[in-house]
Order: C-alpha cells, then sequence, then structure tokens
C-alpha cells in the first residue's frame, strides 16, 4: 500500500503537538478517523511509528527517522504546488519577448522597470528586430509576444492590444531650411528626398508614411530606404534626405538631426505600438504584461 501525503501530513502534525486529539483538531479530522489512517500508514511503512504514554505521543526510533523525510516531502510538495500555481498565475516563469527598436525609447523604459518589480521571478527574454520578422517569430513560437509598429495581416489566432500610441514627425538634416521654423505641413517637403522604411520588411510603418504623403498631394522620392528607426535618424543625420518617424524617436538625439511636428492632421496619432500574443496563449505572464502596459497609458 502507498503512502500518501496526506498520510505523512498527519504523522507530522501528531509528531509535533504530542497529541491524538490537538492533531485532530488541527485538521479538522475526526480522532478515530485519524486514528485509523495512520494505522494504514504504520502497516504501509511495516513498523510502529508513534506510541501512546502517559505524557503523550512520542515517536519511535523508526518514527524519528521518517520524520525528517516526511517533513522534507511535504516542504517539496508545498512548493511544487506554489510553483504550478505561481505559473498559472503568471507569477513564475519565462517571457520571450521580442520588440522592434523604437519600443526603447518610451514604452519598455516606462513598463518594464514596474512589471519586475510585481513579477520579479519571471525571466525576460528579449529580442529585437522588425514586426514582419516578428510576426513570423511569434507565428514560430520562437517568442511569446512581440512589440509591434502598424497593423498586422488579418488572423483570427492573434490577439492584439493597443499599449501606446504616437503621431508621425519629421526628421530635417540640422542645416535644413524647415528646421527651425515650427510645425510644417508635409507638403512643404513634397521636393525633398526621403528616407523610407523597406517595404518587404517594415510593411506597417511604409504604408503610414506613403500613405501621409499621397494625402499630402505628393508621391514621396525615396532615396534611401531602411529597416530600423535609428538607421534612417542616422541617413538624415548623413544628408541622405528626411523621413517620417514616430514621435517618439525624439528622445534618439543627436545635434544632426532636428525633429519638427507635421501640421497634418492625419499624422497626429497615425502610429501604434500593440502587444501581440496568440489569442489562447498559455504564457500567462503574457497576459501580466499586457494588463502592465495597458495600465500605464
Amino acid at each position: 500500500m502507498a503512502v500518501d501525503l496526506r498520510q505523512l501530513r498527519q504523522f507530522v502534525t501528531i509528531a509535533e503537538l504530542g497529541s491524538y486529539r490537538r492533531a485532530a483538531e488541527a485538521l479538522h479530522i475526526a480522532q478515530p478517523a485519524l486514528s485509523v489512517s495512520i494505522q494504514k500508514l504504520e502497516h504501509s511503512v511495516g513498523v510502529l511509528l508513534l506510541e501512546r504514554g502517559a505524557k503523550g505521543v512520542s515517536l519511535t526510533p523508526a518514527g524519528q527517522a521518517l520524520m525528517a523525510d516526511a517533513q522534507r516531502a511535504l516542504f517539496h510538495a508545498d512548493q511544487a504546488r506554489q510553483s504550478a500555481r505561481r505559473v498559472a498565475l503568471g507569477e513564475l516563469g519565462r517571457l520571450r519577448l521580442g520588440f522592434v527598436g523604437s519600443a526603447t525609447y518610451m514604452l519598455l523604459p516606462r513598463c518594464l522597470p514596474e512589471f519586475r518589480r510585481r513579477y520579479p521571478d519571471v525571466a525576460l527574454e528579449l529580442r529585437e528586430d522588425s514586426t514582419k520578422r516578428l510576426a513570423e517569430m511569434l507565428r514560430a513560437n520562437e517568442i511569446d509576444a512581440g512589440l509591434v509598429r502598424g497593423p498586422l495581416a488579418e488572423d483570427a489566432s492573434l490577439s492584439t492590444w493597443v499599449v501606446e500610441r504616437d503621431s508621425l514627425i519629421l526628421a530635417l538634416p540640422a542645416m535644413h531650411p524647415l528646421a527651425h521654423d515650427g510645425p510644417v505641413t508635409l507638403q512643404a517637403l513634397r521636393a525633398e528626398p526621403f528616407v523610407m522604411y523597406a517595404p518587404d520588411k517594415v510593411p506597417g510603418l511604409h504604408g503610414v508614411a506613403q500613405a501621409l504623403c499621397h494625402k499630402a498631394g505628393f508621391s514621396p522620392l525615396i532615396s534611401q530606404e531602411a529597416i530600423q528607426v535609428q538607421t534612417l535618424v542616422s541617413l538624415v543625420a548623413s544628408g541622405l534626405g528626411v523621413a517620417l518617424v514616430p514621435g517618439v524617436t525624439r528622445a534618439y538625439s543627436t545635434p544632426h538631426v532636428k525633429f519638427v511636428d507635421l501640421l497634418d492632421a492625419d499624422a497626429h496619432d497615425a502610429l501604434a505600438l500593440s502587444l501581440v500574443a496568440h489569442r489562447d496563449t498559455s504564457c500567462a505572464p503574457v497576459l501580466r504584461l499586457r494588463d502592465s502596459m495597458l495600465s500605464a497609458q
């Protein structure tokens, strides 16, 4: 007959309290039922474990040998239950999070410290890549969630939560004539060469930027293409053109580039940074991160 954790807990409680009566009260069980359970335990082990005496219940030598192992078994069982519960609640485990580079400007510095404070036992594995590549990694289960720019292709298997909204602004070389004139219309840049997002790598941002130019009445003259926002800003600093970038890019300060607001109404709140994950995700830390980011808006 196998020994179960319930019997070990009863045995340890009797030994610690020195009384069947007090143990029965502590365990909320009838004393006769407790006695029967301990008899079954002793039958399973094959030796007497507890002795009743004038001063109460005491351990036999065999009981003393079992006591330490029983306490360890109960401790590890409790630890296993707590760990399973914390994993289910998203308080313990691993979170593989992908992100686009611009998420490091404002969103991650604003949200990750609080998330790590609240869930210190969740191991974060961070990977930076483009929106398109992050979507591919998510579908291949290489990451648990991604922070992406722009809309993803419709996919019923994915859930998306907007965690940050932003406007498009202009990045101009510092010596550009419009760099110090304050907000401008995009139409004023129609003759300028543009550094643009690569459409095959960053389709969301590329589409939004192109649509904004078309709304202003022109198709941008593209001089260079890039994937990361930081790269676009570096190319602007090198004098290769102007660029439309997220407003949070102002955090990427450089004396060679000026960031200028646009008067075009469609530029305001034109961008969304979204957390995307599998609709039926079993990674509870994803939901805890979602709640943390939404509450920080």
